[in-house]
């Protein structure tokens, strides 16, 4: 099963530029450097232009939790600590899948 979550987090105007950049630094480290992470893309939303969603997907929750102890998530939080408001979680969990018999 795949573990999934979608975090949001909301900026200034001034800084949403930087906050994509800080994201997508996530991204591509994430998706370069754990074999666990198989999908991670920053979302802008369409009707908040200083919100902005993290779209993941990890092999396991506990592929999730190798992701927060690693050396690029530190470098994005100290990117974007001193102007974004969040991670505020939106959801967590597993994907559903049919029952095998």
């Amino acid at each position: 099963m795949t573990y999934h979550v979608l975090v949001q987090f909301d900026v200034p105007p001034s800084k949403r530029e930087d906050f994509v950049a800080a994201g997508l630094f996530d991204a591509e480290g994430s998706l370069a450097n754990e074999p666990g992470t198989l999908r991670f893309e920053v979302i802008r939303d369409e009707n908040n232009r200083n919100r902005f969603y993290l779209d993941e997907v990890y092999t396991s929750r506990e592929a999730f939790e190798e992701h927060c102890n690693n050396p690029t998530i530190e470098k994005f939080y100290e990117m974007v600590d001193s102007y974004a408001y969040g991670p505020t979680f939106l959801f967590k969990g597993e994907r559903a899948e049919p029952q095998s018999s």
